[in-house]
């Protein structure tokens, strides 16, 4: 099973490729999509769409994970991020893959055990869960490898108890 995980944001999305085979995880590609600062909106949501239609046509994913909009204390940045998670459930469904959405929260518990984990404990346990000598970088990256092992997980879940 391939998994893409997606971790959305209008200058950055991060995002991990993995294969998962009889249990083992094992790291296809992670990075960032950019967007560049001073763009006008649409065209940052272009270049999402066309960069993520490039990682799909090229890494094939069975399923994708990706994370829910996140309401801070910034409403603005909330907006923005919901306008690039839009354009990338659009890309999603356009190339017909399968997807489910994760709360931060959740995505903490399923790669640490807490839902209260921060940002450092969780890249490291990526790095640990995949065998990587270093930290994924940059931080959106490692967050999109966390989503994919997120959706494995729950995924893997799910399978149980269909039966």
């Amino acid at each position: 099973m391939r998994i893409i995980g997606l971790d959305p944001g209008t200058a950055t999305t991060g995002y991990g490729v993995i294969d998962f085979d009889q249990g083992i995880m094992t790291p296809i590609a992670y990075g960032i999509i950019k967007t560049e600062p001073h763009t006008p909106m649409p065209e940052r949501l272009q270049t999402i769409y066309q960069d993520l239609t490039e990682l799909l046509t090229e890494y094939k994913p069975d399923s994708a994970g990706i994370e829910e909009v996140f309401f801070g204390r910034n409403i603005t940045t909330a907006i923005t991020v919901g306008q690039a998670r839009g354009v990338l459930l659009l890309c999603l469904a356009d190339h017909k893959v399968p997807i489910a959405e994760y709360s931060p929260p959740r995505i903490k518990d399923a790669v640490t055990g807490y839902g209260k984990a921060d940002k450092k404990q969780v890249q490291m346990m990526v790095q640990n869960m995949l065998n990587l000598e270093s930290i994924p970088r940059p931080d959106d990256a490692a967050d999109g490898l966390a989503i994919a092992i997120t959706h494995y997980h729950y995924s893997r879940f799910q399978g149980l108890v269909d039966g």
